[in-house]
């Protein structure tokens, strides 16, 4: 391992703002590391985009594809690696909308979730970077569920960018560090 100390690093930003590249670009020096993918391939579109993820890591990463169970893989994950990218977390938190949009559910999931990066802080000598869309800079959604997500994920990303000892902001493939 580089360090001893764990180390999280959240990046943030819209869509097709470079997020993913810079996650592969701050992991690129550890030889041993997993990507958590939390896509679903629903679709044509959304297959193609994940085939050109995996393309574009390469060779040297090892893979788990988790839309829901994002906590469970992480405690497994944890123990294996010296990085880990979360490929990302707005994906994750509609998956899980989507299926259970009962408020304590919800609030469960988000809090399991914070309550294992404490632990990973405070445990792992590892790197851990969480990319997540930025989604609150735009119009206000015109329906409850839109503006629902919009607010759970702007609450989210606030409680990881605390947390987290590094915080990119990405815009059009330009990276601004914001903390640390």
């Amino acid at each position: 391992m580089l360090s001893e100390k764990s180390k999280l690093v959240f990046i943030i930003g819209g869509a097709r703002s470079g997020k993913s590249s810079l996650a592969l670009k701050v992991a690129s020096p550890y030889d041993k590391k997993a990507y958590i993918a939390t896509a679903e391939p629903l679709d044509r579109e959304m297959e193609e985009r994940i085939l050109n993820h995996k393309k574009q890591r390469g060779e040297g990463w090892d893979l788990y594809e988790e839309p829901i169970r994002l906590v469970d893989t992480l405690k497994i994950a944890f123990k294996k690696y010296q990085c880990i990218v979360i490929d990302c977390l707005t994906l994750w938190l509609s998956n899980i909308l989507i299926r259970q949009r009962e408020d304590l559910f919800l609030k469960n999931e988000i809090d399991r979730f914070i309550d294992i990066l404490h632990l990973f802080c405070e445990t792992y000598g590892m790197v851990l970077i969480i990319v997540s869309n930025e989604v609150g800079m735009g119009i206000v959604p015109d329906n409850e569920l839109s503006r629902r997500f919009r607010d759970l994920a702007g609450l989210l990303n606030q409680r990881v960018a605390n947390m987290a000892d590094e915080v990119y902001l990405s815009i059009s493939g330009l990276e601004i560090k914001i903390k640390g």
